[in-house]
């Protein structure tokens, strides 16, 4: 079993959606960590860093990558996986960071580091980890119970980020210091999804009635939603611009 939320192309994807719109001129400057040196060499290693001068560490895949390991860590916790083997981010994050087993259990003391990096990295919130354990003791009573679950919430974040993409389209040229502005916009364009029942396009009914569909059995807020797209659409604007997008 193999965790993912994103493949590559779907990143490339969304990220041409969000920074095709606005590019920043400033480069993004991350939160120092202390012991930077270590912190570096471990992104490096589990980002698969080679060149951290045209990739920025911290951003929009690394914040995927690190969604992920969570996810994996509160699985393993919650379902007593003991095979790193199908966890493979977790166990990148594990060894890399030489993260000790905490009373024999995989994914407790993995979890709670990487709830920590999330959270001094993107000053990620409680209630946003605790939807997600509770989504996963909702859905995951067993280990069949997995892959389904890991499916939905694949098919779920793909479809959002396209969804929000084309109903937000030109609010996201707005540059990244308007945070409120844009986090606003966020929010109504998430209440739409969820509340709106007016819209005329097709293709933007069948999307919504999937993201609904998804969620109902998902079983996450409209606040974590809001603040899981508004993440993704800052780190996407901070991304270096291409040079055939300039």
């Amino acid at each position: 079993m193999y965790f993912c939320i994103f493949s590559k192309k779907d990143l490339v994807f969304c990220l041409y959606n969000f920074v095709l719109l606005y590019a920043e001129k400033k480069r993004y400057s991350l939160f120092k960590l202390k012991n930077s040196k270590q912190n570096m060499g471990f992104f490096s290693k589990l980002f698969g860093k080679k060149n951290q001068e045209t990739q920025k560490i911290g951003g929009m895949e690394d914040y995927m990558t690190l969604i992920r390991v969570y996810f994996q860590a509160s699985l393993a916790s919650k379902l007593g996986i003991t095979n790193l083997a199908m966890l493979p981010d977790l166990r990148t994050f594990k060894t890399t960071l030489h993260v000790a087993t905490v009373n024999n259990k995989l994914g407790v003391g993995e979890k709670s580091r990487c709830k920590k990096m999330m959270k001094e990295l993107y000053k990620t919130d409680d209630m946003f980890f605790d939807e997600i354990d509770q989504s996963i003791k909702k859905n995951c009573k067993k280990l069949q119970d997995v892959q389904p679950y890991l499916i939905q919430f694949q098919g779920f974040s793909q479809d959002l980020m396209m969804l929000t993409s084309n109903l937000m389209k030109f609010k996201l040229r707005l540059p990244g210091f308007f945070k409120k502005a844009l986090y606003t916009m966020t929010e109504k364009t998430v209440d739409d999804i969820f509340n709106k029942n007016d819209y005329t396009d097709a293709g933007v009914i069948k999307t919504v009635m999937a993201v609904r569909q998804y969620d109902k059995k998902l079983g996450f807020s409209q606040k974590w939603i809001t603040d899981f797209v508004y993440q993704i659409v800052m780190l996407a604007k901070k991304e270096p611009q291409k040079a055939d997008q300039k």
